[in-house]
């Protein structure tokens, strides 16, 4: 029951929120119980009006992904191909100038909403794209700070952590590589050193 009331909140808040400026990207893959999870963090951002849709590019499950999808309120589409092809297709549906890059069960901490909004009304000229600071739920104080250290070291970003990256910045890279073994891992290695470390963490799902 608490699981339903969740994404009848996210469907709520995304009937009323198509005027935002970002787009939410999650690749599934029988994910349903990982994608709830990440869902969940985002129904803040739709009612603060920064996510304008949830896309859910789906590689042919067999559990119950698409009903999550459904019930949540997300443009659920079902992609032929590898994992880069997929985000591919899912990047070129979206309809806004921002997207958020999300693996199922990738979980934002809920001060997201605001670091992610004052990055993406900077300047132009400044970096483009930045993931979340990679975190474990119930970590030790040393550890987070030893997280902290490590992103502001240059630490290169994973993939878990998401990719907040304008749509123009992701089309002059070229898109995710659907050559790549690891499109995600591929496509921040391109990306490099124009990539920000935003302090908000991002939590792995068990």
């Amino acid at each position: 029951m608490a699981a339903k009331a969740l994404l009848l909140g996210v469907q709520r808040g995304a009937g009323r929120l198509r005027q935002g400026m970002l787009s939410v990207i999650i690749a599934t893959l029988d994910s349903e119980r990982a994608l709830v999870q990440t869902l969940a963090p985002l129904v803040p951002g739709a009612t603060a009006g920064l996510i304008s849709e949830v896309v859910v590019a789906d590689g042919g499950s067999r559990d119950e992904t698409a009903i999550v999808a459904d019930l949540a309120g997300c443009n659920f589409i079902v992609a032929n191909g590898n994992l880069g092809g997929r985000l591919k297709t899912a990047a070129r549906v979206a309809r806004v100038p921002w997207l958020l890059f999300l693996r199922p069960g990738t979980i934002l901490d809920q001060a997201w909403i605001g670091e992610a909004r004052n990055f993406i009304n900077q300047p132009a000229d400044g970096a483009r794209a930045a993931s979340f600071r990679r975190a474990a739920r119930g970590q030790s104080s040393l550890r987070d700070a030893l997280s902290v250290l490590s992103a502001a070291l240059g630490a290169k970003p994973r993939p878990e952590q998401g990719l907040l990256i304008s749509k123009q910045f992701y089309e002059t890279l070229g898109r995710h590589s659907e050559q790549a073994a690891d499109p995600e891992t591929e496509l921040l290695r391109r990306i490099g050193s124009r990539i920000a470390t935003l302090s908000t963490p991002a939590f792995v799902a068990a």
